[in-house]
């Protein structure tokens, strides 16, 4: 596990790295984000962007995605993954948002998480990216991260990282952390072929340098 002053290296170099980092699920209001935060599981943001250009255009308001049928809303985002599911969940999560809401977008943690489709990370999302609160989203980015660097161990859910994350991170440096941290999983310290090879965290990272070593296994023996 990394010791505190190591984990404030790794904090400044991927701030260094990724200063700009933020949400790039685009949106312009936090009933937009909810929606395409919720399309974005298993999927990527890339596509979920592609689909809600023309979604975001047809269904204003919670109303809208009522005012349809689930099966042309199925249409609607039939491009990605569990679209079936996510539609139903859409249908589900703008009733309740009428119902108890007022159709708007509550603002905390367990009225957020009443919502359908919406679980711990989505909320975490919606909290620091529509209502400037801190909070550490654990993503499959997030937690890989972590746990290669050491912050977190292996065996850690998500919400043990997340609370790991949080007890060893400054609170006002959560949203950045979390973004940086995407951006350096997406970008840098991908699943597949992570960049071990040009990695300023590498002296730091046991993960990064049994892959190198292996790595120089396999070529010397080929």
């Amino acid at each position: 596990m990394l010791t505190n002053k190591n984990i404030r290296i790794v904090l400044d170099t991927m701030a260094q790295m990724y200063p700009d980092a933020w949400c790039e699920l685009e949106h312009e209001n936090p009933f937009e984000l909810v929606i395409a935060v919720a399309l974005s599981a298993q999927c990527t943001d890339q596509l979920v962007n592609k689909v809600t250009k023309d979604l975001f255009e047809k269904y204003k308001r919670p109303e809208d995605y009522l005012a349809v049928s689930l099966q042309e809303l199925e249409q609607d985002v039939k491009s990605i993954g569990l679209y079936r599911n996510k539609a139903k969940n859409i249908q589900k999560l703008s009733q309740k948002l009428l119902d108890d809401f007022d159709g708007v977008v509550p603002q905390t943690h367990e009225e957020l998480e009443s919502l359908a489709g919406v679980g711990r990370k989505t909320a975490n999302v919606v909290m620091s990216v529509a209502f400037g609160e801190p909070a550490i989203a654990v993503d499959t980015h997030v937690e890989r991260v972590s746990k290669r660097l050491g912050i977190a161990r292996w065996k850690d859910s998500p919400l043990e990282v997340e609370k790991t994350l949080m007890k060893k991170i400054p609170r006002e440096e959560w949203s950045d952390t979390h973004h940086r941290m995407i951006f350096f999983g997406r970008y840098h310290c991908k699943a597949r072929n992570p960049n071990c090879d040009a990695c300023p965290l590498l002296t730091l990272c046991r993960e990064g340098q049994k892959r190198l070593r292996k790595k120089e296994r396999v070529n010397g023996t080929s």
